[in-house]
């Protein structure tokens, strides 16, 4: 009888470097430990991986198929580009980027059971935010917070992270408003991580581990145009 032979991960110790993604195992896990430190965090990204939970220790990844979302290929439905027209919200960025966080965390999806979003990746993001890398897109309604996205910018790159909304469609259009920009700033892609069918509804593309490996090298050699964040986002033109 022949045996399977589990192969297990890397674990992260001093170093800042990561292995190599193309020898990620069968689910994307590429290491484990490590911490969350803005230094590692901005490498992961750059290389190509990303934490997903650091409960009690983080666990990085780098998926295959990876969805990607390109500005130029960005699309809303009829029914949300004709709610984007009447602009029930206002559309804001970067005031009030653990607000987005804390939706996110609080926010129910199938299949899922709790949150990966814990307290250390709050102040992990948000020190990250701090720094200039993380930045949300939020939807606002009589004052008060309705959806929103936040992930990375680094090079022509945004890493999206997680989205969440309390009034139908905000969230939709807090990532128009987002792609507008990307599209405005030539971005080659919003990384979305895993295959999800909201995503590819507007647009998303799974591309192989490889694909976007090339993609990524591309990106992250651009410069970082961090004045884009200064910017009110809710006025550079329609999708």
């Amino acid at each position: 009888m022949s045996r399977i032979r589990w192969r297990l991960p890397p674990v992260l110790r001093e170093s800042l470097n990561f292995p190599d993604p193309r020898h990620a195992g069968p689910d994307g896990l590429v290491a484990l430990g490590g911490d969350l430190s803005v230094g590692r965090l901005v490498r992961a990204y750059r290389s190509g991986v990303f934490p997903w939970s650091a409960n009690p220790t983080p666990r990085w990844y780098s998926p295959h198929p990876r969805m990607i979302l390109q500005p130029e290929r960005f699309r809303l439905t009829r029914k949300a580009a004709a709610l984007e027209r009447k602009r029930p919200f206002q559309i804001k960025a970067d005031t009030d980027f653990i607000g987005v966080m804390r939706g996110c965390a609080t926010m129910r999806r199938k299949h899922e059971f709790g949150t990966w979003i814990c307290s250390a990746m709050l102040e992990a993001y948000a020190e990250l935010h701090r720094r200039g890398y993380a930045h949300s897109v939020e939807a606002w309604k009589d004052g008060r917070l309705v959806g929103g996205i936040y992930g990375l910018h680094l090079g022509a790159c945004f890493f999206g992270e997680s989205m969440f909304h309390t009034e139908d469609n905000a969230s939709k259009l807090a990532l128009a408003a987002l792609m507008r920009r990307g599209r405005a700033e030539g971005w080659l892609f919003l990384d979305a991580q895993v295959p999800s069918p909201h995503i590819e509804a507007h647009g998303g593309l799974l591309v192989s581990r490889s694909t976007y490996l090339s993609l990524l090298r591309e990106g992250v050699s651009q410069p970082t145009n961090w004045d884009v964040w200064s910017r009110p986002i809710d006025e550079e033109g329609s999708v």
